[in-house]
């Protein structure tokens, strides 16, 4: 059985609580890896009020209690960064939740691209 590495993609929004602890519940061993992961947009405004910062300290402090880490990172290009993230760390699982982005594009549309990029990932939508 192949080791899972499960990759979580959160937003500034503490309701992504669920979806870093869904992702630990797929942790089935030991070698089992998560990750969870903030990709900040260069043109958006990062922690432009104090929820932002206060929310991804509060994703920081659950990712810590199931023994993740959360990495934030910037990039002009969102899709390429999570790819580039993905195959890094040999991602095997990408855990996202189903709510539409600003952009009007959604979520569809950024899990369409990556699945596309990453084939042989297996996406989960929560």
């Amino acid at each position: 059985m192949k080791n899972k590495n499960i990759m979580v993609c959160v937003t500034q929004q503490k309701t992504c609580e669920r979806l870093i602890l869904s992702g630990y519940e797929m942790l089935k061993t030991d070698n089992d890896k998560l990750f969870v992961i903030h990709v900040v947009n260069e043109k958006d405004n990062f922690l432009n009020n104090n929820s932002d910062g206060e929310a991804l300290e509060y994703l920081f402090n659950v990712s810590k209690k199931v023994g993740a880490n959360l990495t934030v990172l910037r990039s002009k290009d969102v899709v390429k960064t999570i790819e580039d993230f993905a195959v890094k760390n040999k991602i095997t699982h990408i855990l996202m939740g189903a709510s539409p982005d600003a952009d009007g594009g959604g979520s569809q549309n950024l899990t369409f691209k990556l699945n596309k990029m990453l084939p042989e990932v297996e996406f989960v939508i929560l």
